[in-house]
């Protein structure tokens, strides 16, 4: 398995050395950082649909605790990010130095499922963007498939846990 790791990752940070990728991997990174790209989206979904106010909140609200709890199992985890060692080369800082699970896939991934839930806005903007966040997290060489693979997993499950919590008060 780390081996496999290994070379998907060297083979999608490959993908960064085409400016254009390298700039739009940077740029989601960057948007993607402690989640605020999904809580800001949360944030303008309840500002805009006044009727759901409720359950964008309640669904923002999951998606931090999803991050949140991405950042605990790191502090147990404690997996380095790859880095020159293995071959690669990152294109970005990281606010830590561990990897698994990817804070940026969990929130990515919770986003998805709460605010999916939210339908239709949610349901077809979200997913393209959070995969492609996803995605960039290897091409800019901060995190293995796995820690991706487990990040969205850990986000996803936190937030089908709690869209019941969410979903019901909608409207309110």
């Amino acid at each position: 398995m780390d081996d496999m790791d290994r070379r998907l990752l060297s083979a999608l940070r490959d993908c960064g050395t085409d400016r254009r990728v390298a700039t739009a991997a940077r740029a989601l990174s960057w948007a993607g950082e402690h989640g605020a790209l999904w809580l800001v989206a949360g944030l303008v979904g309840a500002a805009a649909d006044r009727d759901r106010r409720g359950a964008w909140l309640r669904g923002t609200a999951l998606t931090a605790g999803a991050h949140l709890a991405s950042m605990g199992v790191k502090r147990v985890v404690r997996r380095p990010r790859p880095g020159a060692e293995i071959g690669v080369e990152p294109l970005v800082r990281t606010a830590g130095k561990h990897s698994f699970p990817s804070s940026h896939a969990t929130s990515a991934a919770a986003a998805t499922v709460a605010y999916g839930a939210l339908r239709p806005a949610g349901a077809r903007l979200v997913p393209p963007l959070a995969a492609a966040m996803c995605v960039s997290r290897m091409v800019v060489g901060v995190h293995y498939p796995s820690d991706v693979a487990a990040g969205a997993a850990l986000g996803a499950l936190t937030a089908r846990l709690g869209a019941r919590w969410m979903t019901g008060g909608a409207g309110r």
